[in-house]
């Protein structure tokens, strides 16, 4: 693993580090200095990323809530161990639910931002009872990350083609391994936060945290990106069985059961008005890709369409909604996949609002 930030670090400046033992493995745990006391609140970071990404919001929140951030195994602080992809998001999953139990916490508010969204969901999906309620930040649909259509998350194709740790740029992968990458290069790490993780405008604030954040992804075949096996459909690569990006692979996530779920929290989905990560026209979908002419061999949208992603969430939340729960969903104008560093008051206003409003 890349070496996390320093915990001298500006970034680091009234956040406590602390290396928590549990029953599946020594996780990172980040909280707010002199905030140990209030309902916890605990965020879950994306893929390619740890908890630095939210310190801002953490330090924002109001002073009745506790907030703690979790790196996820193989990310930020915590330690490296294989993930098993077949498990869907468990591994994680289990991982968030074995540090609350470590920190003697029953219950609490999640929030879970891209594929942490997809983690709390699991989490809602195996415990509801812990959870008081979730907030959403620009999740991963509940059907995975390509190779679906419709917003029922249909398969594509029988093995999930065009999905999985097969899928990424190979570029990127040798640049998040430490090669050196110019970071003017398309592929460098600084230049994929710049396009892709946020919105044209962004201050810049704290950029090298959130570089080095990016930095701290452990590489390989059990981890980012994963592995993957060979399809006879386009574009000839499926999901493997291991790794980050097969976790979210549509032939092992399904997510949309947690419309059945008894109880069932309060749930806030916020979303970035112009994300290109998370998007019915997702630039990191090979099917939408395809349809522009950048992936070789697209078989045409009658085939194989862009996966409709915010409409496959919007689909399963309002099934969440009939069945007797609360969710609401909320678009921050202007802003890309990162509300929470990108607009951060107005993020931390939402999210407290609607923890305000939980009883």
């Amino acid at each position: 693993m890349s070496p996390d930030l320093p915990s001298d670090h500006p970034h680091h400046l009234g956040i406590t580090v602390s290396m928590v033992p549990t029953e599946r493995l020594t996780v990172c745990v980040r909280e707010v200095e002199g905030r140990e006391a209030g309902w916890p609140v605990v965020f879950v970071h994306g893929n390619v990323s740890s908890s630095p990404f939210f310190f801002r919001a953490m330090q924002a929140l109001p002073d009745q809530y506790r907030p703690i951030a979790v790196d996820l195994r193989g990310f930020g602080g915590t330690d490296t161990a294989p993930v098993d992809a077949t498990r869907g998001l468990r591994d994680f999953a289990d991982d968030v639910r074995a540090t609350l139990d470590a920190l003697s916490l029953d219950r609490a508010h999640l929030v879970g931002w891209s594929m942490g969204g997809g983690v709390v969901m699991q989490v809602m999906l195996d415990a509801p009872s812990r959870v008081r309620s979730a907030v959403l930040i620009n999740p991963v649909s509940p059907y995975g990350f390509g190779g679906t259509t419709g917003t029922d998350g249909a398969l594509v194709a029988p093995d999930g083609a065009g999905s999985g740790g097969g899928t990424v740029n190979a570029d990127f992968v040798a640049a998040l391994s430490g090669e050196a990458v110019a970071d003017e290069n398309p592929s460098s790490v600084r230049s994929v936060l710049r396009a892709f993780y946020v919105a044209p405008g962004w201050d810049g604030a704290d950029e090298e945290a959130y570089v080095a954040s990016m930095l701290s992804t452990s590489v390989g075949p059990d981890n980012y990106p994963g592995d993957s096996a060979p399809s006879d459909h386009w574009p000839g690569v499926a999901p493997g069985r291991l790794g980050v990006l097969n976790t979210m692979a549509p032939t092992h996530l399904d997510l949309s059961g947690i419309a059945d779920i008894d109880p069932k929290p309060p749930l806030l989905w916020i979303r970035g008005e112009l994300d290109q990560i998370v998007s019915d026209t997702s630039m990191f979908d090979l099917a939408q890709l395809g349809a522009l002419g950048a992936v070789p061999g697209y078989p045409g949208a009658t085939v194989l369409p862009p996966q409709p992603m915010i409409a496959q969430t919007r689909s399963v939340l309002q099934a969440y909604v009939a069945g007797g729960g609360h969710a609401r969903e909320a678009v921050i104008a202007g802003v890309g996949h990162s509300p929470h560093i990108e607009r951060t008051d107005e993020f931390v206003a939402l999210v407290a609002e609607h923890l305000d409003g939980v009883s």
